[in-house]
Order: C-alpha cells, then sequence, then structure tokens
C-alpha cells in the first residue's frame, strides 16, 4: 500500500481508503467487520463514514463500523473520518446543515455511534450558502479545541467555496480546511479544471469518490438491459438523480473504456480505479465494496500502472475536464450574506 500525505498535515493516509456507505444498507455487521479487517489487512488506514449514511437508517454505518472498531481492536492506527451536514430528523428544521448547532450536536453523536473520543477527519459533506462559513469554520476550530476533532475537510465544495474558507480562516485565526472529498471518475472529470489544481496550489488533500461511478464503470450494467435486482441502479425511481448517469453518451464511453480494460489483462474496475490513484492531485481514492469478495477486485487495482499511451487513450474517450455523467450535486449558489 502506497500512502500520502494528507494536504498540509503530518498525516500519512492510504492510497485507497475505505467507504462505509453501505454499512447497513446491503452489508450487515458479520460482512462489515470482514471488510474492515481485510482491509486494515491490506494497509488501509483511512476508513470513511458520515452520519447519513445510510439513507436509510441514519447513523447505522457508524455503529457498525464503531462495533468492529471495537472488536477489531485497531483504532489506533486508522485515520477515522466522518462528516455532517445532511438531514437527519425530518420534524425538526435545525436537524441539517452547516450551523453551529447541527454540527456540535452531530459531532457528539457521531462519537458515541463510532465508540471513540475523537475522530481524526470531519467533513462538512456539502456546501451551505445559507450559512455564512465563519459561522461554519468557527464550531469546527471549537471541536478541535475540545480534542474531539482533529482535522477538518470538506466534501463537493466549488474551488472558489474553499478559496474562501482560507481567507475567512486566516483572517478569523481558525484552523482550516486541509481535505476536499469530491466526485471524480472516468465519466466525470470536472474536478480537473479547477479544483484540483486549487488544491495544488494551496495544500489541500483531495479524496476521490464515487470512482467506478456508482456501479457503471465495473462492466455490469448494459444500456439495453434492466438493471440486476438489488444494485444501486435498480433503484433509480428511488433516487432520480441516477437516472441522468443512465444515458446513451455514458454508456459509448464505457464499451470503449471497457476495451482499454481488456488490453490491459484487467477487468475494468481495477483499470477504472488505477487509473483514478495515478491522476495528479489525488491524495486518495475511497471505494465502497458492499462485499469481502469486492474489496480484493479492488485492491487488486494497485498492482495495475497506467501508462502514459493508456492515459492518452483515456482522453480521447473522455477528455480531460469533461463530464458523460453528472455526479456534482451541490450547492454553489451566491451567499445570502456579505462581508
Amino acid at each position: 500500500m502506497e500512502y500520502r500525505q494528507l494536504g498540509r498535515t503530518g498525516v500519512l493516509v492510504s492510497a485507497l481508503s475505505l467507504g462505509c456507505s453501505t454499512f447497513g444498507d446491503g452489508t450487515g455487521p458479520e460482512e462489515a467487520c470482514a471488510i474492515l479487517e481485510r482491509g486494515l489487512d491490506a494497509g488501509i488506514n483511512l476508513i470513511d463514514t458520515a452520519n447519513q449514511y445510510p439513507p436509510v437508517s441514519p447513523g447505522r454505518s457508524e455503529e457498525i463500523l464503531g462495533e468492529a472498531l471495537e472488536r477489531i481492536g485497531d483504532r489506533k492506527r486508522v485515520v477515522l473520518a466522518t462528516k455532517v451536514h445532511y438531514r437527519i430528523a425530518d420534524d425538526d428544521p435545525n436537524a441539517w446543515g452547516n450551523s453551529r448547532r447541527h454540527i456540535v450536536e452531530q459531532c457528539e453523536q457521531s462519537l458515541r455511534r463510532l465508540r471513540t473520543d475523537h475522530v481524526d477527519l470531519y467533513y462538512v459533506h456539502r456546501p451551505q450558502s445559507s450559512v455564512p462559513i465563519d459561522e461554519t469554520l468557527r464550531a469546527l476550530d471549537d471541536l478541535i479545541h475540545s480534542g474531539k476533532v482533529l482535522y477538518i475537510g470538506t466534501s463537493t465544495f466549488a474551488a472558489w467555496q474553499l478559496v474562501e474558507s482560507l481567507w475567512v480562516a486566516r483572517e478569523l485565526g481558525l484552523n482550516r480546511f486541509v481535505c476536499e472529498q469530491s466526485p471524480y471518475n472516468l465519466l466525470e472529470r470536472r474536478i480537473e479544471r479547477e479544483l484540483l489544481p486549487m488544491a495544488q496550489t494551496y495544500g489541500f488533500a483531495v479524496v476521490a469518490y464515487s470512482p467506478l461511478a456508482q456501479g457503471l464503470l465495473t462492466g455490469k450494467y448494459d444500456a439495453d438491459s434492466l438493471p440486476p435486482a438489488g444494485s444501486r441502479f435498480a433503484r433509480m425511481e428511488e433516487f432520480p438523480v441516477m437516472k441522468t448517469r443512465w444515458n446513451p453518451r455514458a454508456f459509448s464511453a464505457i464499451e470503449r473504456l471497457r476495451e482499454l480494460a481488456a488490453d490491459r489483462a484487467c477487468t475494468m474496475t481495477q483499470f477504472s480505479l488505477a487509473w483514478c490513484l495515478q491522476q495528479p492531485g489525488i491524495t486518495s481514492v475511497a471505494i465502497g465494496p458492499r462485499t469481502a469478495k469486492q474489496l480484493e477486485d479492488n485492491l487488486s487495482s494497485l498492482e495495475v500502472v497506467i501508462t502514459d499511451e493508456d492515459g492518452a487513450a483515456v482522453n480521447e474517450v473522455v477528455a480531460p475536464g469533461s463530464m458523460f455523467a453528472p455526479f456534482y450535486k451541490a450547492d454553489f449558489g451566491p451567499h445570502t450574506y456579505r462581508w
């Protein structure tokens, strides 16, 4: 396993990180514990969840992960990450967002579910233009000073929002964000336009999520057939945004990418992850296996080398900075406040 520096911090994280969004939704406690133990044995040390995972039962992922970490007994070697933002209760107008109230409350709840006294990396899961960034940063800074959080990050923020956060942190003497988690895969390359150059300039780590485009890049789907029962895309009616990703342009690119993977004598999953791992500016790639078998296939991507010729061939299929299946869904609107 390769280890890379987490932005401007002194922490080293594994090139592959383990996402736990399926824990509690398709992956039960025993399977989750097996996945976690195998991942740790393979050298993965960055473990990622959220208070909202899985959406069908928010908080369950943290509970299962906390129990598994306690059973395995390897909390000290884990760089544990969780997130805050999404709605937790439908009957409470304050049970979501980036306000001080919600952040502090949910941090306490996450620590309880994870059975730990601190998280190593605490993400703001999405931007919220109606909440001043100084309120969010002050709350996170207090959590750092209390020892409940070591580092703070963001997920799916725009480059300009991160630069603004740096200015505010410096102006007010607050701890700054050190990491951004963004959607990035062979069908969604928009972060190459501004976010990755910004991150490299200002010392942000970048963790890529959805590297397999929610399974589109595993090669298991066929545009002319219905998605297999139990798969993510079998739930398109439940999650309409997924319909936008199931489109002819994406499948045309997938067929050509499938040929490139075959030429490299690897699975499409391995090729897609290896490409992502070897892109400039990417610190870690978050995988989300539902089973131990899927984890083994994901780990094999570490052995695949993407050559310059492979990269050029990919660029002919999906141009740098382009998007064939949309994975960005965030609040990038203008702020409702002014400095």
